[in-house]
């Protein structure tokens, strides 16, 4: 492997206290140096990173990758090459694939099939077999074959029993449950918030206090418990209300939102396009506005995307398709966008966000550019403005809210160990 030297960057490192113009230093696939005027004696490749921004790569604590058993949506090669022109480096996969990944084996076939690929990826695994709500796992089996995290995402653990009993053997296995709160008799099948736009299209709403129950009961466990849980996909005021509260009484309380929840309204459903329907749903202005506040903060932790392709034919169908949104290409631009440049968030903060928290949240190596750490580096351009092409994305499916938007910032080069993963040219 040969060296990189990373010339004249603008370096933002929240975890290290670094933001200024360095250069970096990359030697056997770890951060060797960061400093002034740095030189290196041998083969190596050298990078002119004048106008551009390195920061640690981002970790997506919140991906569908579809593989085993869904590879004509995305698979793990796929989906690692989507974040890699993302500048996203870690990974978190969701069990909800086909079989789901409620065994040994399953664990180890993502792991396995994940090692060359060019993103690290880490393994969620399922609380209960089949994601049913009929059985638990066993979390020592799933730990034991790589598994750092537990959640039935895509739907909730309806059983709080065994939740709890998740959320109690969790911090002892060292791995962190991430919780989709819903509650799934106030959700009762419908497609889009309730509210004027499902009244307009006469479409069945799912109400915002269907993931507000479920926020509440994730609180009141980790509170009763003792131990930390994980928030997923926030989407409503109440929420952030919610976990706000829970942080400021001490309970041991995370969450994520996405970018789709802090930029996008439920007005988006009126061109009856599939690709803006997800769960949670797009929601209010009103709610929009509380994601930001509690982005601002602090009460939401972290940015992630619950990347859920879905093939062209699959989303053809306005009320019949499945939900989700692909988003990993899109996120830190629409961060940069969104939240940067108006002036409400610094870029550091930003990574923060995107890098650092998610990974303290998971307990995994990334999120920093100190010295002797895996070389995970992404190089941005800040002010590139660019267009979303749907048909010019990475992963193999093209649902993606953002399609045709004019976006602020663009990931120019992605170092995974020391390698360079991605290029744009």
């Amino acid at each position: 492997m040969k060296d990189i030297l990373i010339k004249n960057a603008n370096v933002v490192s929240p975890a290290d206290n670094i933001n200024g113009k360095y250069d970096i230093l990359v030697k056997d696939g770890k951060i060797a140096e960061i400093g002034s005027g740095l030189n290196t004696y041998g083969d190596a490749d050298i990078i002119d990173a004048d106008r551009l921004y390195a920061v640690p790569g981002l970790v997506d604590m919140h991906v569908h990758l579809r593989d085993p058993g869904q590879t004509e949506k995305e698979d793990i090669i796929s989906g690692c090459k989507a974040a890699a022109a993302s500048g996203v480096t870690s990974l978190l996969a969701m069990p909800n694939t086909s079989p789901t990944v409620d065994n040994a084996e399953t664990v180890k076939y993502i792991l396995n099939k994940s090692e060359n690929a060019d993103a690290h990826v880490y393994v969620a695994a399922s609380i209960t077999k089949g994601l049913k709500s009929e059985e638990p796992t066993e979390l020592e089996e799933l730990k034991k074959a790589g598994a750092i995290a537990l959640t039935d995402d895509g739907r909730p653990v309806e059983n709080t029993r065994f939740l709890s009993n998740a959320m109690k053997k969790a911090p002892k296995l060292n791995m962190r449950v991430v919780a989709h709160c819903e509650d799934l008799y106030l959700a009762d099948g419908g497609k889009i918030n309730e509210g004027e736009v499902s009244e307009k299209l006469c479409v069945k709403g799912i109400p915002a206090s269907a993931e507000d129950c479920g926020t509440a009961r994730e609180i009141a466990l980790a509170a009763a418990l003792n131990v930390p849980v994980h928030i997923c996909h926030v989407s409503t005021k109440t929420s952030v209300a919610l976990i706000r509260d829970a942080k400021n009484r001490g309970v041991k309380v995370t969450a994520e939102t996405a970018p789709h929840y802090f930029s996008l309204t439920e007005r988006e459903l009126l061109k009856e396009d599939a690709d803006y329907r997800m769960n949670p749903p797009l929601r209010t202005i009103s709610d929009v506005d509380e994601i930001i506040n509690g982005l601002l903060d602090g009460t939401l932790d972290a940015i992630a995307t619950d990347h859920a392709p879905h093939t062209t034919q699959e989303k053809s169908d306005f009320v019949k398709a499945p939900n989700g949104s692909i988003g990993m290409e899109t996120s830190l631009a629409v961060g940069i966008t969104c939240l940067v440049k108006p002036g409400l968030m610094t870029f550091e903060k930003l990574i923060e966000k995107m890098s650092v928290n998610p990974a303290k949240i998971l307990g995994i190596e990334a999120g920093t550019l100190s010295t002797g750490a895996p070389a995970d580096i992404a190089l941005v351009d800040l002010d590139e403005v660019w267009t979303v092409d749907e048909n010019k994305l990475h992963g193999k499916s093209k649902n993606t809210p953002f399609k045709g938007r004019q976006l602020c910032g663009k990931v120019k080069k992605t170092i995974l160990g020391g390698r360079i993963v991605f290029d744009d040219k």
